[in-house]
């Protein structure tokens, strides 16, 4: 474990403490969209919804993160299409509300919206996973803040132009930082998420993966998501569906570049990848204390 992992610390999120540096901790992917970039989006189907969310526990995520509007880049063909506010709260709140009480791992809302954060953490959401950093929309920071909640702050931005890719993407999250903690969120309800896939080409992706070590040094708990990403696709010539292979490869080399949790749709496999990633990274006893 390295030094700056292990001055993370802790986080409480709802009924759970994470422990960073302990181990990496799996985020499962409930779409609840009918757009979803994966495949995935379940629609508002109630039932299916809880049937995925009591699935995913039982194969180890350790948080479910829950997505009313596809945050497929604008630029992606075929376009994402943005909701209105009251209709992503229509999508996400109810199942929420019913998955929060079904489950006992947290439950995360994917939003940019502070209307649909204020909604979703008062249906049961405890942790508001914002692809925007706060940046997007201004009252954002003061709802997570006054909600007590944790946050994700992802990079993001128009376009894919840069000076120096790591150091600038590094960069941004600091001042995402700086507008939370002035806000009142404590920094140790603070993860960040360098982005892959957002404001990025493929080569960039690449290069953020292969350098996620230098990320450390923001000292926040980091979550990666490579999940069936189309960078994936482009290296191997796969369709979304047929990416789980590529998948295992980065989030595998995530947990050995630092990662401390991982967003996936793959929930059983994925936790079975980061098992062995841990172990190798972390270390292991055959009498289970590591």
């Amino acid at each position: 474990m390295s030094p700056t992992r292990a001055q993370r610390g802790v986080t409480r999120i709802g009924n759970r403490m994470f422990i960073w540096g302990a181990r990496t901790y799996v985020m499962g992917i409930l779409n609840v969209t009918p757009d979803s970039f994966s495949g995935d989006g379940i629609g508002t189907n109630m039932d299916a919804a809880l049937r995925m969310a009591e699935q995913f526990q039982i194969d180890g995520a350790d948080i479910l993160d829950i997505g009313g509007e596809s945050s497929r880049p604008r630029s992606a063909y075929p376009k994402a299409r943005e909701i209105p506010a009251d209709e992503e709260i229509e999508r996400v709140a109810p199942i929420i509300e019913a998955v929060a009480t079904r489950v006992d791992i947290p439950v995360s809302v994917d939003t940019w919206k502070a209307e649909v954060a204020e909604a979703a953490i008062q249906a049961g959401a405890s942790l508001v996973n914002d692809i925007w950093g706060l940046k997007r929309d201004p009252d954002m920071a003061s709802v997570i803040a006054e909600g007590g909640v944790a946050a994700v702050l992802m990079h993001n931005q128009e376009g894919t132009d840069y000076d120096d890719l790591v150091p600038d993407v590094i960069s941004e999250l600091r001042k995402c930082l700086d507008i939370a903690t002035a806000a009142g969120i404590p920094p140790e309800s603070i993860i960040l998420d360098p982005g892959i896939g957002f404001g990025k080409t493929p080569e960039h992706n690449l290069e953020i993966q292969r350098r996620l070590l230098e990320f450390g040094a923001l000292g926040s708990p980091i979550l990666m998501g490579t999940s069936r990403k189309s960078t994936i696709g482009l290296v191997l010539d796969l369709p979304v569906e047929d990416r789980l292979e590529g998948t295992s490869a980065t989030v595998a080399l995530s947990v050995a570049g630092g990662a401390d949790i991982v967003r996936v749709h793959d929930v059983k496999e994925m936790a079975r990848v980061v098992r062995m990633s841990d172990a190798i990274v972390r270390g292991w006893s055959r009498n289970g204390a590591k």
